[in-house]
């Protein structure tokens, strides 16, 4: 009864005519950027988070949740009319649903990821406002001890969830936490690493961090990678499952929004790895094994399904714990602490209309994607006739003014240019961005609740081992490191995220 109760509560916030246009502004961007291939949906939140700062919190947080979950239902239309994914973890739909429009059903199989999306997404959505109160309250007896080992275990996985060379990430993962230090010592007040800037007393503008290296990078590497080819687009027919389509995509629906669910909550790329694992289980179970690679529709529902899921429930450890499993949702806790919004546990009794607002959102923005994706999915194809140069001085222009706005600073602008060409010659280099953000979020954190654990236990380090949990925390940590040092895992784990 007590989540019914907050739940209402919710959809009180949800509903409202300010958070709806939000919601709407949301998925409808999102499925733009999931259609347009190359532009994800980091770099487009990245470049949008500036002008969220003048809203209302949760309004600026129903929009970016829009666009993250929206990117995810929009990648399957072009990956299904084009054998093009919009998003990584819509290529595995390639597969059966670029089939199936070869074959005249592209409609059933636009039909059935908007509907397999749909439902998972609700299903995700659920979950997340089953388990907010326990974890939350869980979470709340944590001591420092505990959220430091915390997380250092969401760094470590995202080393080891991470696409490309492990020893990369993982320098990512430093150059992440040593831009985190710059600015005041958290209890001294001295300034550390700030070279005489003023500006920098308070930090790195963690939106200079996020545009720089997400947004003006993707510029520079979607530019030389653009070829101007134009795609051929097959007709999509009726929209219309007939019911053995239907019947057919329940269970994988089901099995694929299960996956989904679970995986969500681990830190890294999951829903690229959501998606590749129902898939690869779908086929496994079926009965229609030889259709597989030919246009069978629980090819196509299955990863829809999952990767939604995955999408929606990796809010669960944002929301209730504060540590992000994935690089939006460390845009989501950039997002959040800009607003003046302190992310963790105590966020769902001092922001409850945030908390459930968002939550509430979620179902809403589903409906709205629903009806864009199916009846809309021709406009959403012609994006695709949009030269992309055409855009770059826009983006650009509209970054550097929404930076600057933030703060009045020109040195945020600097910032934003020499991030921009550092991610773009990483990216050349086979460096992922994606560690470098969670650890620029998450290193704060670390420090805080180290220096915090030291204090109480007098520079006692044995600390971190007596107490169980933060010592399971640890002992988890070292096992994801030795796992994955193992050859045959190393190389499972560079397959899986090699993308088509």
């Amino acid at each position: 009864m007590e989540t019914l109760s907050h739940l209402a509560m919710g959809f009180s916030v949800a509903l409202s005519a300010q958070n709806l246009l939000y919601c709407f502004v949301g998925v409808v961007v999102g499925t733009a950027i999931g259609v347009l291939p190359g532009l994800g949906p980091v770099a487009t939140m990245a470049m949008l988070m500036p002008i969220t700062f003048n809203l209302d919190p949760t309004a600026s947080l129903i929009m970016l949740a829009g666009i993250y979950y929206g990117a995810q239902y929009g990648g399957s239309t072009t990956a299904i009319l084009i054998n093009m994914p919009g998003e990584s973890s819509a290529a595995v739909t390639t597969i059966d649903g670029y089939q199936m429009a070869k074959r005249g059903r592209a409609g059933p199989a636009l039909s059935a990821a908007a509907l397999g999306s749909f439902f998972a997404g609700c299903a995700a959505t659920v979950l997340i406002a089953v388990v907010a109160i326990p974890l939350t309250r869980v979470a709340l007896e944590f001591g420092p001890a505990e959220y430091f080992s915390l997380v250092l275990l969401g760094l470590v996985s995202s080393v080891v969830l991470a696409s490309g060379s492990m020893p990369k990430a993982i320098a990512m993962i430093l150059i992440g936490l040593l831009l985190g230090l710059v600015g005041s010592d958290l209890y001294t007040g001295v300034a550390r690493f700030t070279m005489g800037f003023t500006e920098l007393s308070d930090g790195v503008n963690f939106t200079a961090v996020a545009v720089g290296f997400f947004g003006i990078s993707e510029i520079f590497r979607n530019l030389q990678a653009e070829n101007g080819k134009t795609a051929e687009v097959f007709p999509i027919g009726k929209l219309w499952l007939s019911m053995d389509d239907f019947k057919r995509m329940i269970a994988p629906v089901m099995r694929g929004t299960a996956i989904g669910s679970i995986l969500g909550t681990l830190p890294g790329g999951m829903a690229v790895l959501s998606s590749f694992a129902a898939y690869t289980i779908e086929k496994s179970v079926s009965k229609n094994k030889a259709e597989f690679g030919k246009g069978a529709i629980e090819g196509v529902a299955a990863p829809e399904s999952a990767n939604n899921a995955s999408a929606q429930t990796s809010f669960i450890p944002m929301l209730t714990l504060g540590i992000p499993s994935n690089p939006v949702m460390a845009l989501m806790i950039g997002a959040m602490i800009m607003q003046g919004v302190v992310p963790g546990p105590n966020v769902i009794s001092q922001h409850p209309n945030l908390f459930w607002g968002i939550i509430a959102s979620m179902w809403v923005g589903n409906a709205m994607l629903v009806i864009l994706n199916l009846p809309l999915v021709g406009i959403w194809v012609k994006l695709l006739r949009v030269p992309y140069h055409a855009l770059i001085p826009v983006i650009i222009v509209f970054c550097s003014v929404g930076v600057y706005s933030i703060s009045s600073a020109p040195l945020d602008l600097w910032l934003v240019a020499i991030f921009g060409l550092a991610g773009y010659l990483l990216i050349k280099l086979d460096f992922e961005p994606a560690p470098l953000l969670l650890g620029f979020v998450l290193g704060p954190l670390l420090e805080e609740h180290f220096r915090r654990a030291m204090i109480l236990s007098a520079g006692d380090l044995t600390i971190f081992v007596s107490q169980p949990v933060s010592a399971t925390l640890l002992l988890l940590s070292a096992c994801v490191l030795v796992a994955v040092s193992f050859p045959s895992l190393y190389g499972k784990r560079d397959r899986v995220f090699v993308e088509d």
